[in-house]
């Protein structure tokens, strides 16, 4: 039967995608309901911009002067972005590491099942918790804004949730290399996280400098919901340079993986 790989991780998946959802809507609410004060308080921008570039973009300060200003800078840049992203990287880092340390990759491979098979379905699974939390997510807000009588763009913000899945998945797929490249599941967890968050605080920190082009090499250079919720600008070419970096580590993880001995 074609997929079962993929079934039985997906449902392994929907309790955190469901969990997930709940605890990124509950933030979003209260990112809903301090924006007004937040819009409100004209000095709070003023410090922000008195920041250097590289803090204001490492903790999503660039507009603090309008609801979509705050929701994009302080909960879609830091929270879904690098948050989110740095979970899914963390679930794919124990995707095949966890078990092939828990000696089960072994009666994986022993039944009629190729090696690229169990690997790119259990990548596929992530798909459960990324459309989750974008479907979750985006009404809860949308609502959220009615109630506090401060409307979000709609189209926007499904647009920053559309855009954000090749981002998330390239979270994903660097989580899925670490997988391969260790055999102990902690050792790729923490390699998974620590890359993550490397690739976060490089591309804050060359802001504005003379090597700014490192930036780059982060996923986070892609992906820019300050321009989506504030600026109402689609970077469609963002996202299918973060389809094709996706695609690459997934192709590079199936080699090694290929290539690994196990048992």
């Amino acid at each position: 039967m074609s997929f079962e790989i993929l079934r039985y991780e997906a449902r392994h998946r929907v309790r955190g995608a469901l969990g997930v959802s709940a605890a990124f809507s509950l933030l979003g609410l209260v990112f809903l309901a301090l924006a007004p004060q937040i819009v409100a308080g004209s000095e709070v921008q003023g410090l922000a911009d008195a920041l250097p570039p590289q803090f204001r973009a490492a903790f999503g300060l660039e507009s603090l002067t309008s609801v979509e200003g705050v929701l994009a800078g302080e909960y879609y840049t830091l929270f879904w972005g690098l948050f989110f992203g740095i979970y899914l990287a963390y679930s794919a880092a124990e995707s095949v590491a966890g078990d092939v340390d828990a000696h089960r990759m072994e009666t994986l491979l022993a039944t009629p099942v190729s090696r690229s098979r169990v690997l790119v379905e259990k990548f596929l699974s992530l798909l459960v918790p990324v459309l989750v939390a974008s479907v979750v997510v985006p009404v809860v807000l949308v609502a959220g804004s009615w109630l506090v009588e401060e409307p979000v763009a709609v189209a926007d913000l499904a647009a920053l949730h559309l855009l954000s899945i090749p981002y998330l998945l390239c979270c994903g797929a660097i989580g899925l290399g670490c997988s391969v490249a260790f055999d102990r599941v902690e050792t790729a967890r923490n390699a998974a996280v620590g890359t993550l968050f490397g690739l976060y605080l490089l591309e804050s920190l060359v802001v504005g400098s003379d090597v700014s082009w490192l930036g780059t090499l982060a996923p986070m250079a892609y992906f820019d919901p300050n321009a989506i919720l504030v600026g109402g600008t689609y970077d469609l070419a963002g996202a299918l340079v973060l389809l094709g970096i996706t695609a690459a580590l997934v192709l590079a993880s199936r080699v090694r993986f290929e290539r690994m001995d196990i048992g």
